[in-house]
């Protein structure tokens, strides 16, 4: 017989949308990044953030405590719209908006 602890974590994972999801002009070619959940922007601030400054490790920090339910969403999304700000991301809104313009 196997002993299977009761304690146990499940292994699902559940992403939770937070609301309208935010995209970011990533690199000089264009490319876009979306973010539709916080478990998105929590690993992208961990495992594929540019670079390592303090606007990153408050996003970071804001993200975990909306995960734990200790902040409201809202803060976590503006932290993180401040690293992305930070790495040098713009937001796609605001480059369509200024080719819209140039045009």
């Amino acid at each position: 017989m196997r002993f299977r602890s009761r304690y146990k974590k499940d292994n699902a994972l559940i992403e939770i949308n937070w609301g309208r999801p935010l995209s970011f002009v990533m690199s000089p070619e264009g490319d876009v990044q979306t973010f539709s959940t916080i478990e998105q922007a929590r690993h992208w601030l961990l495992r594929k953030w540019p670079i390592a400054d303090d606007a990153r490790l408050i996003a970071l920090q804001q993200v975990d405590a909306a995960m734990n339910c200790l902040v409201p969403v809202g803060v976590a999304r503006r932290a993180f719209a401040a690293a992305a700000k930070s790495a040098g991301f713009i937001p796609e809104e605001l480059v369509g908006y200024t080719a819209r313009r140039a045009a």
